[in-house]
């Protein structure tokens, strides 16, 4: 056996010891999702655990392993807190021990690593390759192998985790959920339409609740996604508000699935873009300053008021541009009619939220060059949706959501009693 294919192996055994495959592998795989965040958890967090592994390697060189010990003389001896240095940072370790004939046995690693500079060259040099590219796969499979780890066995570890995090991501029970708001947007991949749904609980907080695939974005596939969050346990007995864009399709299946029970909130960025679609550049900072004012308005009437003053305006210069501001008119006042308050009607009226989202996942998958297949797309994306809702806050303006919920119960209470007494 070569002297390389021995060290290697040592240093794998070595590095299982200190704190197993599965939890490098796990560091190496938010590397990848988490781009340039990730690396710098890999440098504090790992860091600890490379200067570990070193000290273990070195015992393990030393007395052998504890089924065939090199010598009786030598034994391992438990472990005590100690520090390195990692790069400039003093970091805390447990520094294993050994002990001889004569008493303890220094590690000449962890003497090393004591001082300043004296090691973390060597140790960094290949996991700090690629950072001036941000070439972030390539370094992880470059400190991988530097740290004994092979590439196949990070690539396989990858797959095995994000179709982990798949299965956990489409099969989560849904039934604990109480939902205030739900967005609905598609993300394309590869020629793939993909369904996102990111939900709003009573608390405020946000989750993204499921994800379907389909050639397109159309009705079928919104249909199929909320049909798989009902069978999960979502409950949508109670109104929810539905944010969308003016996608056709998400708009037909939810006005088949809920009828007039449904409450649309349509986003108000994507309408003015529309708006100014149609309009010459000359017309279109008047026409967005129009909109945003009517908007601004705290009182449902006077916001719609000031809208239809707008039609008007614009029948004069664009009767494309008149016609797409009505046929979203109430859908773009949703809002406005419930009395949702200002910093709460920020947050809902627009598809923001799920957007601001979708950057993070495109984030997270930059660094896939080629996806393989369907099966690759959805379980990346999956990842990505998880590493999202790690980072979510309660929304803006959260303490309103009971006073809204309150109007949308009176305004069912209210229409049950007109249909009875009819």
């Amino acid at each position: 056996m070569k002297d390389s294919t021995k060290k290697r192996k040592k240093a794998i055994i070595g590095m299982q010891e200190a704190y197993g495959r599965q939890e490098l592998n796990d560091r190496l795989y938010q590397i990848l999702t988490q781009g340039k965040q990730g690396f710098d958890v890999f440098m504090k967090g790992l860091g600890r655990k490379m200067a570990e592994a070193i000290m273990y390697i070195e015992r393990e060189e030393l007395s052998g392993p504890d089924y065939h010990p090199k010598t009786p003389d030598i034994r391992k001896w438990a472990s005590q807190r100690g520090s390195v240095y990692i790069g400039d940072q003093k970091i805390q370790i447990e520094h294993p021990r050994l002990r001889g004939a004569k008493g303890e046995i220094e590690l000449n690693s962890y003497k090393k690593l004591k001082e300043p500079d004296g090691f973390s060259e060597e140790l960094l040099t290949k996991a700090l390759r690629g950072m001036s590219c941000q070439k972030y796969s390539d370094t992880v499979v470059d400190a991988a192998e530097a740290f004994g780890v092979s590439a196949s066995a990070v690539s396989t570890h990858i797959i095995a985790a994000t179709a982990k995090q798949l299965k956990e991501f489409k099969e989560r029970s849904l039934s604990s959920f109480a939902p205030f708001a739900i967005f609905l947007d598609t993300i394309h991949r590869a020629g793939e339409a993909f369904i996102i749904a990111l939900g709003i609980d009573i608390l405020g907080e946000k989750m993204p609740l499921g994800l379907w695939q389909g050639a397109t974005e159309n009705h079928e596939l919104c249909e199929e996604l909320i049909a798989d969050m009902q069978k999960r346990g979502l409950q949508v007995s109670r109104r929810i508000i539905w944010v969308t864009d003016g996608g056709k399709g998400i708009i037909k299946a939810l006005r088949d699935r809920f009828g007039k029970k449904l409450i649309h909130q349509r986003c108000t960025i994507h309408k003015d873009r529309n708006i100014q679609r149609h309009l010459s550049k000359r017309y279109r900072k008047e026409a967005h300053h129009r909109f945003r004012t009517a908007l601004e308005q705290n009182s449902y009437e006077d916001a719609r008021q000031m809208l239809l003053d707008m039609k008007k305006w614009l029948r004069g210069i664009n009767e494309s541009a008149a016609d797409s501001l009505m046929e979203a008119i109430e859908e773009i006042l949703t809002l406005h009619r419930l009395k949702v308050p200002g910093l709460l009607r920020k947050t809902l009226h627009s598809t923001n939220p799920i957007e601001s989202m979708f950057s993070t996942v495109r984030d997270c998958e930059g660094n896939i060059k080629r996806y393989r297949d369907s099966r690759m797309m959805q379980r990346w994306l999956a990842s990505a949706l998880l590493y999202c809702e790690k980072g979510f806050y309660r929304v803006r303006g959260y303490a309103s959501i009971s006073v809204v919920m309150a109007t949308i119960d009176r305004e069912q209470a209210d229409n049950v009693a007109m249909k009875v007494a009819a």
